[in-house]
C-alpha cells in the first residue's frame, strides 16, 4: 500500500515537471461576488476625495498623484461575493485543511470521507445549508442536472448554481453519494467551471468511486489539462469501464513515473489493438513522450480533425499544443472557458477563454481584470488587447473623473449596448466613481458595470440622479435602479412602470413588469394587470413552474437555484420568457435570496 502510494506521487509530480503543470490548477472554487454580499443594507458613507484605490490584481499597480476624486465602494448586500480574489471555500480552510483536500489518497484504511454529505462550501464558508434539498429524490435531481443544457442565460443564475453545487448538501436518500457527486461535477463541467468540478471529484476517496463518477473523473480531468489526475484512480477504473482513456491510462501514467519500458509497450500493444486512432493516438503518444527518459518525438497535425472532443482538448492543452480555432466551433462556449484557467498556456492562449468565462460567470471581475494585468505583464498581447489594457488601466487610475469615464467608454465600445464584457471588466472602476451630473447613458451604464459584480449599494447611490435624469438612458438608469438596489430608490407605480414600457422594447418592458412582479415591489394586482396589458399571464403555470413555486414553498434553496437553472436554459436573452424570469426571481425572493434575484433582474435590463 505504501509502495503503491509513494507510485501515485510519483507520477504526479513527474508529469508537472515534464510539462510544467501544477498537480491541482485551484484548489478551491473562486468566490464571484463582493463582501458583504446579502447583509443589511447601511447608510452610504459621504463622498471623499482621495485616489481611488485599483482592485487588487489591477493593471494599474498605483494611482498618479493628480488622481481625480473617487468614493470608498460600498459593500454589496450580498451573502457570498462575486468579486472576491480568494476562493470562497478556501478562504475558510486553515493549510492543514488544504493540504488534506489534496492527499485524498494518502487517507488511514479507518479514515474514509462520508458520502453522507460532500461538498467543499458550508454555511460558514459561504455555502447552502446542508438541507437546501430538502427531501427531494436524488433520482429526479440527478435527472434535472444532466437534462440541463448549458451554459445558462442568466450568468448571474450560473454564479448561484455553482454555488449550490458546490455546498456541503445532504446525499439525497435514493442515490449513491459517489453518483451524486458525478452529476453535480458534470453539469459544473457543463457549465464551463472545470476547477470546481474537479474539487468536487476529489472530494470522494478513490475506494468509493463508482462506474458513473470514474466517467465523469475522466471527463474533469481532461476539462483541466491535467491527464496526470487520471493515474492514481486509472486501476480502479480499468476494472469498472472499457472507455479508451482509461486503456490510454496503462501507458500514459508509467510514462510519468519514469518507466519507459511498460509505456512503450502498452502503448504499441494499444496501437495494435487499435484502442485509440489518428489524432488521438497521437496525442497519448506525445504524453509518453514527455515522460522522463523518453524517445518519441512527435508532430501533431489537424488537418483531418473534424470536431473536438475533451481528449483532444485535454491532452493538447496539457503539451501547450494548439488548437485551430474553427475546432472550437465545434462545441459549446464551455470549453473556451475551460482554456480560460488551462495552466500550460500562456495569457494570449487564454485571451479567448478568459472572455467568454467572463460571460458565463466563471471569471469574476477581480480575475478578468488580474487576467489583463498578466496579459500586459506577459508582453505579447495583440494589438486590439493592448488597446483595451491601456484603458483598462486608465479607468481604473485616471487622472480625474473624465478620464477614468472616457476609458470605461473605451471599453464598453457601444454606449447604447455597451459590451458585456467591457461592463464586468471596468465594475469596480465603476463603483469607485463619485455621483456626479453625468448624461443619464453614461450614469446608466455605470450603473450596469456595478451590478455586473453585485456593487448594489454603490449603484443605489445614483437613484438622486436617477430622479431628474431625462433623454437618452433615462429610462434604463431608472429600471436597473428600479430592479437591482437593495431597498427601493427611486419611485416604482404602475403609472410609472407604463412610462417606461411606452418607449422601451416591448421584450425590455415586459422583462421589466416580471421582474418587479417577482420581487414584489409591485403588488399582485398592478403586476398582473400590467402583464396582461403587455402581452403576457403572470398566472400562467407549467410544470416547471409549479416545481420552482413548491420547492421555494418548502424554502429549499438549493432546489430553487436548479430549478431556475433549468428555466433558463437558453443562449439568448431575447428567448427567454418573460413568464420564466418572474417565476426566478419570486422563487428566489422567497426563499431569502433576495440579492441573486436583484441581480438577475438587473442583468436582464442590461443584456436586452
Amino acid at each position: 500500500m505504501r509502495q503503491r502510494r509513494v507510485n501515485a506521487k510519483w507520477a504526479l509530480g513527474s508529469f508537472a515537471l515534464a510539462l510544467a503543470l501544477p498537480v491541482v490548477a485551484q484548489q478551491a472554487p473562486e468566490s464571484l461576488l463582493p463582501p458583504g454580499f446579502g447583509d443589511a443594507p447601511t447608510t452610504p458613507a459621504p463622498a471623499q476625495s482621495q485616489p481611488a484605490r485599483p482592485a487588487q490584481g489591477s493593471v494599474a499597480p498605483t494611482a498618479p498623484a493628480t488622481a481625480g476624486p473617487s468614493v470608498p465602494i460600498q459593500p454589496p448586500t450580498f451573502a457570498l461575493s462575486e468579486d472576491t480574489a480568494d476562493n470562497a471555500a478556501e478562504e475558510g480552510l486553515s493549510e492543514e485543511e488544504i493540504a488534506a483536500q489534496k492527499a485524498k489518497y494518502d487517507l488511514p484504511e479507518n479514515a474514509h470521507r462520508s458520502l453522507d454529505r460532500i461538498g467543499p462550501l458550508t454555511p460558514e464558508r459561504l455555502g447552502l445549508a446542508p438541507n437546501a434539498f430538502g427531501a427531494q429524490s436524488g433520482q429526479f435531481l440527478a435527472t434535472l442536472m444532466k437534462e440541463t443544457r448549458a451554459p445558462i442565460t442568466s450568468r448571474w443564475a450560473s454564479i448561484l448554481l455553482r454555488r449550490a453545487l458546490l455546498s456541503a448538501t445532504d446525499t439525497p436518500r435514493d442515490i449513491n453519494g459517489a453518483d451524486w457527486v458525478a452529476e453535480r461535477a458534470w453539469l459544473l463541467l457543463r457549465m464551463g467551471e472545470a476547477d470546481s468540478a474537479r474539487l468536487l471529484v476529489q472530494s470522494v476517496d478513490s475506494d468509493q468511486f463508482t462506474p458513473r463518477l470514474y466517467a465523469i473523473a475522466m471527463q474533469t480531468y481532461l476539462a483541466t489539462a491535467d491527464p496526470a489526475g487520471l493515474c492514481p484512480l486509472s486501476a480502479g477504473a480499468l476494472r469498472f469501464s472499457k472507455e479508451p482513456g482509461w486503456d490510454m491510462t496503462r501507458a500514459i501514467c508509467p510514462a510519468l513515473s519514469g518507466d519507459q519500458g511498460s509505456a512503450s509497450g502498452a502503448l504499441n500493444q494499444a496501437q495494435r489493438r487499435g484502442v485509440v486512432r489518428g489524432i488521438d493516438y497521437r496525442l497519448a503518444e506525445k504524453v509518453v513522450g514527455t515522460g522522463f527518459n523518453a524517445r518519441r518525438s512527435v508532430k501533431i497535425e489537424w488537418d483531418a480533425v473534424d470536431r473536438l472532443t475533451a481528449w483532444r482538448f485535454g491532452l493538447a492543452t496539457a503539451l501547450n499544443v494548439e488548437i485551430p480555432d474553427n475546432l472550437y466551433g465545434t462545441v459549446g462556449p464551455h470549453v473556451r472557458a475551460w482554456e480560460a484557467r488551462a495552466p500550460a498556456l500562456s495569457a494570449v492562449r487564454r485571451l479567448p477563454g478568459a472572455e467568454v468565462a467572463a460571460r458565463l460567470g466563471v471569471f469574476s471581475n477581480q480575475a478578468l481584470v488580474g487576467f489583463y494585468s498578466q496579459l500586459q505583464a506577459d508582453g505579447d498581447a495583440p494589438a486590439n488587447a493592448a488597446d483595451r489594457i491601456d484603458a483598462l488601466r486608465t479607468a481604473y487610475s485616471g487622472a480625474g473623473t473624465e478620464d477614468r469615464l472616457q476609458a470605461m467608454r473605451t471599453l464598453w465600445q457601444n454606449e447604447a449596448r455597451p459590451d458585456f464584457v467591457g461592463l464586468i471588466a471596468t465594475a469596480r472602476a465603476a463603483a469607485a466613481l463619485p455621483v456626479s451630473e453625468l448624461g443619464a447613458r453614461d450614469a446608466a451604464n455605470l450603473v450596469a458595470a456595478m451590478f455586473t459584480a453585485g456593487y448594489d449599494r454603490s449603484a443605489a447611490r445614483w437613484s438622486r440622479l436617477a430622479a431628474q435624469a431625462d433623454g437618452d438612458g433615462a429610462g434604463d438608469l431608472w429600471a436597473l435602479l428600479a430592479v437591482g438596489a437593495p431597498s427601493s430608490v427611486v419611485e416604482i407605480g404602475s403609472g410609472r412602470v407604463s412610462s417606461f414600457a411606452s418607449d422601451a422594447d416591448p421584450r425590455k418592458a415586459q422583462m421589466l413588469i416580471a421582474a418587479l412582479a417577482g420581487l414584489s415591489r409591485l403588488n399582485a394586482q398592478d403586476g398582473a394587470s400590467l402583464a396582461q396589458d403587455h402581452g403576457f399571464n403572470l398566472s400562467a403555470t407549467s410544470r416547471w413552474s409549479r416545481a420552482i413555486d413548491a420547492a421555494a414553498g418548502r424554502g429549499e434553496k438549493g432546489s430553487v437555484a436548479l430549478l431556475a437553472a433549468v428555466g433558463m436554459q437558453t443562449a439568448d436573452w431575447n428567448r427567454l420568457p418573460a413568464f420564466h424570469l418572474y417565476h426566478v426571481v419570486a422563487a428566489l425572493h422567497r426563499v431569502g435570496l433576495d440579492p441573486e434575484a436583484r441581480m438577475i433582474a438587473a442583468e436582464a435590463m442590461t443584456r436586452l
